[in-house]
This record gives C-alpha cells, structure tokens and sequence, in this order.
C-alpha cells in the first residue's frame, strides 16, 4: 500500500488535484501496485472518477441525519470512497471514537488507517485490528528526515507490536519520506507500504516523485 495524503496543500487546489490523481494512478498501472490518494473531503467523489482507490483524510463518530459539517462513513462511502485515515496528527481524536470509527468502516466493508505517534499507540490501537497502522512520529512529519533513517527502531518496534495483537493489521511507514531510499529502508524494516504528503505533493516533478517512491514496492 502506497498512499498519499493530499492534505490542504495548496499545489492541488483546484484542477491539481485531478492531474496528480491521474499521475498516480498511471503509475500505479505501470508498476502493478496500489496507489491510493487522499484528497481534501470535498473532492472525494469527483477523485473517485479517476481512482478506485479513494480515502477520506478524516472522519467523524457523528450519526447520520442532523449532523451539518462532519464527515460521516456511510456518507463518505456513497461517494466511492474506499476508506480513511483515522487519528492524523494533525486530526487526533479520542480512543474511543477512534475504536468506533474502525468498527463502523468494518462492517461498511471499508478499509481503516489508524495513524499513530509512537510504539505505544502501535500497540494499543493494532487490538482493535484495522487494516493498517501508520506510524508517524509528529516531529519528523514534514521535516524531510525519513523516520527509517532518523529513528528505524520505531519502525521495526512497531512491526513487532502489530504482529503480537495477532491478527490481519499491517504497518506502514510515513513521516519525512522525500525519496525512494527512504521507501526502501521502511520496507526492509519491515513495513507493508507507506503514506507519504509533502515528499509527492510539493514535488517539482510529481511524474518523477511517484515512479521514484513506486519502482521501490517491485524490488521486494
């Protein structure tokens, strides 16, 4: 699982966020790999036009009815997206929202990624059993410094803490990945993918970035 978090960067306001889709999506074809793209919640259903593998950025344990401004599941569902990331760092909520809302995408058939700080995190919200976990220590993301290269006990700790809750969750790796050693090192710790933003988004060449990060998933 390779996937990119658009977040509100402004290099894909506008149609920008259609062209890079587009791009990943060529290049996930090319490579015969997952690419999936997590546009802002807005594009969700004019993104999922182009990729089948469409994510929320975030999503709330609100119901469904008189619930003006959340973005909830069953909703998000009906605009073709496949899943969503759950408890961003710059989106954390609750534990118990958190366990809800990877409950509701199970029984949606959606995927979940539960984003999480620390080994700690890793190990407590792998119990809950969603699809992945993304390890992202706060300080590193945006930074540039690859949290395999800067802090790889964090990865392989995680690994380990994933596969003690004994089930089907997978690790991937985000925080400061700008290039595709740092893509190869996270899968060597033993990683199952990544979820990469600023090192695609606010790339000068994003046609180079993903090929760059891409080519690093057919080496294993």
């Amino acid at each position: 699982m390779f996937v990119i978090n658009f977040k509100n960067y402004e290099e894909i306001a506008g149609e920008n966020a259609t062209r890079l889709t587009k791009i990943a999506t060529e290049v996930a074809k090319k490579y015969e790999i997952t690419i999936a793209v997590c546009p802002p919640q807005h594009l969700l259903s004019e993104i999922s036009k182009i990729s089948s593998n469409v994510f929320a950025q975030h999503l709330d344990n609100s119901k469904i009815g008189s619930t003006t401004g959340f973005v909830i599941p069953e909703i998000v569902k009906k605009s073709n997206a496949k899943g969503s990331l759950i408890n961003h760092s710059e989106h954390r909520i609750p534990p118990k929202e958190i366990e809800d809302l990877v409950n509701r995408l199970r029984n949606l058939g959606m995927i979940s990624i539960v984003c999480v700080q620390d080994v700690k995190e890793a190990q407590m919200y792998a119990k809950l059993n969603p699809n992945y976990i993304a390890i992202e220590p706060p300080e590193l993301i945006g930074s540039g410094k690859a949290v395999s290269k800067e802090k790889p006990e964090i990865i392989t700790e995680s690994v380990q803490a994933v596969k003690e809750a004994n089930n089907s969750t997978q690790l991937l790796c985000g925080a400061g990945i700008v290039s595709g050693e740092d893509v190869s090192q996270a899968l060597k710790l033993g990683a199952k993918g990544i979820l990469v933003a600023s090192g695609i988004v606010k790339s000068t060449d994003w046609q180079k970035s993903i090929e760059e990060f891409a080519v690093e998933f057919t080496k294993k």
